[in-house]
């Protein structure tokens, strides 16, 4: 496949289990040039996290994409990791003793962001799944961010489901309410992957059949050794067989925008309510009064099968792109 056909993307993640599977599918899809990653705090610190990057990329053939550690807390509160949903390494036991080959860039994940945003105008796709700590950071240091890039994707919030982090709040946003505010009052091509979509797409028997039986490869043998971690999660904390595909999802709409349906309205954070806080408030009303912000594509269901999509390329039959 040629190269000028693949998308270039700038990915921000918390390295987590979702994270590595949404790296994978990229890869394995053939359509993405992972231009840089970016690393921060949510499923594990984010210098665990840049760590369990390097280990991936190392794995996938990427050594040479760069990986920048970005904020290693929230902007207004107490750091919090996900290590029941995703271990203590993040990846459910899998992190190299090691040191992975190759080092971390002496910038932050932010500068890096703008720094390619900067050198590659209207090209690269921004795709955030964890909280949005460096994406409202990068804003800060380049306020016409948005107008540099060609997309940002990001998966986060809960429209008219319940949260996954607390009853209204999901939880990349709940991680990091005044930089994900932030984002979505400066961001103006902000295409939003809640829960609302990702929930729907979910990993049954069937396709864990399917990907137990996948042929080996580095990539597949280290990410399908991350599963069982965030399957006895789903299975005992929320008792439910298979997972739903959070940030597989937002890989996949960052590469097939028109894979959905939205919904098109401006997007607030709630930032004080006691039982509210990290809650994504969705302005449906014909007329908006938020007026002073940008309006959000929200992705709300599939037109097709985003799961079966994911497992065929990240697991069954990836696509091997030529350097």
């Amino acid at each position: 496949m040629s190269t000028s056909r693949r998308v270039p993307l700038l990915l921000d993640m918390d390295f987590g289990i979702d994270d590595s599977m949404a790296t994978l599918y990229l890869t394995g899809s053939g359509r993405a040039e992972i231009v840089a990653v970016g690393t921060v705090h949510g499923n594990t610190s984010a210098a665990q996290a840049a760590r369990n990057a390097r280990q991936l990329l190392n794995v996938l053939g990427l050594g040479a994409v760069p990986v920048a550690r970005g904020e290693a807390a929230p902007w207004n509160q107490d750091v919090h990791y996900a290590t029941a949903v995703h271990g203590d390494d993040g990846i459910g036991g899998m992190a190299s003793v090691e040191d992975p080959p190759g080092g971390i860039v002496g910038e932050s994940a932010a500068e890096q962001i703008v720094r390619f945003a900067r050198a590659r105008p209207g090209e690269l796709v921004l795709l955030a799944t964890g909280p949005l700590s460096n994406i409202g950071r990068a804003f800060e240091l380049e306020p016409r961010l948005d107008a540099l890039l060609r997309a940002i994707v990001v998966m986060g919030g809960a429209v008219a489901v319940p949260g996954n982090m607390a009853p209204h709040a999901e939880a990349n946003i709940r991680h990091d309410p005044e930089a994900a505010d932030h984002v979505f009052r400066s961001a103006r091509n902000l295409l939003l992957v809640p829960l609302d979509i990702t929930m729907a797409c979910r990993i049954t028997d069937a396709e864990l059949h399917r990907i137990a039986r996948a042929p080996s490869t580095p990539g597949v043998d280290l990410v399908r050794a991350m599963l069982p971690q965030y399957l006895d999660f789903n299975a005992r904390d929320l008792g439910v067989t298979g997972f739903p595909l959070h940030d597989p999802t937002a890989a996949v709409l960052a590469l097939d925008p028109y894979a959905a349906d939205y919904l098109e309205a401006p997007v607030r954070v709630e930032l004080e309510g006691s039982l509210t806080r990290g809650m994504t408030s969705v302005d449906r009303r014909p007329e908006p009064a938020a007026s002073d912000r940008p309006v959000v594509r929200i992705a709300m269901r599939p037109r097709r099968s985003l799961v079966d999509q994911f497992v065929r390329a990240a697991f069954e039959c990836p696509v091997r792109v030529p350097e």
